[in-house]
């Protein structure tokens, strides 16, 4: 009988929730929490269940993949799931980011399921196989066995068919297949549709793209109250918005009005990106603020805001981006800023 691993947070590992989202990577033997189901619906045996705290995945996102991967590494197994995971974003990045993982390092099949308002869908739809899931824990009963159905076809050497059809987020992936209209009657057919109001489906998909004004020019750049933000990742050497080192979906505010620029030992980069060895020497390389209180002395513009915002880029998607983005705008409209300085990394 072939067999499965499965992957599940703290909770349902029942470790505990928020307390017990800090703890690191286990494996143990058979099932616990939902691979319990798995079990009952998979062509295979779950073998094992590995349990890691969210938190933990999210901040020692490299150890703790390289824990797992080590559990595995003696294992023989031929299906890998996660989750589901709901619209729980840090469970989401995690389930995405040990499924590319392990297919990345053992060429097994892995499936997981999220809602999709779940960062971990843009993060990971193109890597690996994602079932559109609910948005609640309640929703367990549909998502599980619709990623059983999917896996199932793996595990059966059946062809994984179209995304439309399997209920799974484009891969954005083609693959060749043969119909009998020629692409000149499917034309036809859906030209027909379109002139007479009926519904049909595009071949072509198109992207919607969010399209941002171009904002006025400051009238007076010598009144101008001028702000710094920066997705490079520097924030107080403690860190204390516990800001993620990639995939972020948190941001940090800090003071600087007593400060010519930021000093070393002060202030760092957790950004995973790039190597933090320049940036940690000297962090004004990330965030010029020197240079900025130079200009301000200098008249260049009117006033530097007091405040810098901080947080990590890479591996943070859109739709997290745009909601910190929208946090972040009232502050500024509060202090009156006039314009702002994105520094590039």
């Amino acid at each position: 009988m072939k067999k499965a691993i499965v992957y599940v947070n703290q909770f349902f590992g029942q470790l505990g929730g928020e307390d017990t989202a800090g703890v690191g990577p286990s494996i143990h033997e058979g099932q616990i929490g939902p691979a319990m189901a798995y079990n009952q619906k998979l062509d295979a045996e779950v073998t094992h269940t590995i349990i890691c705290g969210d938190n933990y995945m999210g901040t020692n996102t490299e150890d703790a993949v390289n824990q797992i991967l080590g559990f595995l590494e003696p294992l023989e197994f031929d299906i890998f799931v996660a989750g589901p995971a709901f619209n729980a974003g840090r469970y989401g990045v995690a389930c995405g980011t040990i499924c590319k993982a392990v297919k990345e390092k053992f060429g097994v099949p892995v499936v997981t399921s999220m809602n999709q308002e779940n960062p971990g869908v843009e993060m990971f739809r193109k890597d690996i196989i994602i079932l559109k899931g609910g948005n609640i824990a309640s929703k367990m009963r549909k998502d599980l066995p619709a990623v059983c159905k999917v896996a199932n076809l793996y595990l059966n050497d059946q062809p994984i068919g179209p995304a439309d059809e399997l209920n799974y987020f484009p891969t954005g992936h083609r693959h060749q297949v043969f119909v009998e209209e020629t692409a000149a009657d499917r034309f036809m057919k859906m030209l027909h549709a379109r002139i007479t109001g009926e519904p049909y489906t595009s071949e072509l998909i198109v992207p919607k793209m969010d399209r941002v004004p171009v904002a006025a020019p400051i009238a007076d750049l010598s009144k101008a109250n001028i702000a710094l933000l920066t997705t490079g990742g520097i924030v107080p050497v403690d860190n204390p918005d516990r800001i993620q080192s990639a995939s972020a979906t948190r941001w940090g505010k800090y003071d600087i009005s007593d400060m010519d620029r930021l000093e070393s030992g002060v202030f760092k980069t957790v950004h995973a990106g790039f190597d933090p060895a320049a940036a940690n020497a000297d962090p004004n390389v990330i965030m010029p603020v020197d240079v900025m209180k130079a200009m301000e002395k200098e008249g260049v513009y009117g006033k530097l805001h007091p405040y810098f915002y901080s947080t990590v880029g890479t591996g943070t998607t859109e739709k997290e981006a745009a909601r910190m983005a929208k946090e972040i705008l009232p502050l500024l409209q509060e202090d009156h800023v006039d314009g702002c300085i994105m520094v590039s990394t």
